[in-house]
């Protein structure tokens, strides 16, 4: 029964959708929007208070929102995490002991609507607000981000550049907005007139059409050491999005896995991710 409502409900909204645009297309960009940005899951399971209390630092505010910061304190860099949409904090754990056994001054925060973070929605330039206040605050010579994270972090490099980062790590992280938007049309199957209302929409709230956000073409002017994390047979972001990023970005390098999936919580990824920080 549930997977039977996990396929009807998507597509009763896309057919609300293609209906209400006929009537108002304005509110319909709005809904859909909504929608599309609104995080499900990532809140704080009960697995993962115990490692997460011992390590909270401080609730940052980012415009009406309480973002929760976390610090593992150390003797040299400062590493900044962030992770991707519906996880928070506790996905960095591998990764975090690597780090802490290699002295690395560690600050990681919940996005907006996940871990202990408030709100409900979220959306790249709101990660990328959130982000700039953290990188301000944080000061960190070093940007580690997965999935939707990554993405962030090139966004932000692009409309903010920090000149006292150093290095970026991205793992498995998009790179073109419109493959994700083709994907929520797909899965709701609405037509082209409430993607044409949606981008509008999406303009003139960021100044920014949907084929214009293009982590590649963001990733053309981006002067740090990269370092890029991708698997070959990756399900949820494809693995063209880093070759596309890496052909724009003279100054990374792309390791292709196969089969370590879209997470990669290996030791192996973690040990390269060290190697490189301190070279």
């Amino acid at each position: 029964m549930k997977k039977l409502l996990a396929k009807i409900i998507p597509l009763a909204y896309g057919q609300y959708f293609n209906l209400y645009t006929l009537i108002s297309p304005k509110k319909t960009a709005n809904k859909a929007f909504h929608l599309f940005c609104t995080v499900r899951k990532g809140r704080v399971q009960p697995q993962q208070v115990d490692y997460l209390e011992e390590a909270k630092h401080s609730q940052e505010h980012v415009g009406n929102l309480k973002i929760q910061t976390y610090h593992w304190k150390g003797g040299k860099d400062t590493v900044l995490l962030v992770h991707g949409w519906e996880s928070n904090t506790f996905r960095w754990r591998n990764l975090i002991k690597k780090l802490r056994e290699a002295n690395f001054n560690i600050f990681a925060f919940d996005a907006p609507a996940h871990g202990y973070s408030s709100g409900k929605y979220l959306h790249v330039p709101l990660y990328e607000k959130t982000l700039r206040h953290m990188i301000e605050k944080f000061n960190p010579r070093h940007l580690i981000g997965h999935s939707v994270g990554g993405m962030t972090l090139m966004y932000n490099e692009f409309t903010n550049p920090n000149p006292d980062v150093e290095k970026m790590i991205l793992i498995g992280s998009p790179s073109e907005f419109h493959e994700i938007m083709d994907h929520y049309q797909e899965l709701l199957r609405f037509n082209n007139r409430v993607m044409k209302v949606l981008d509008d929409d999406i303009q003139n709230r960021f100044g920014f059409k949907i084929r214009e956000f293009s982590t590649s073409k963001f990733a053309e002017s981006n002067t740090k050491m990269g370092l890029l994390f991708h698997d070959r047979f990756d399900a949820i972001t494809p693995y063209h999005a880093s070759v596309a990023v890496h052909k724009k970005w003279k100054g990374s390098q792309l390791v292709t896995t196969e089969g370590l999936g879209h997470s990669m919580h290996q030791e192996d990824v973690n040990n390269q991710i060290i190697t490189f920080l301190e070279a």
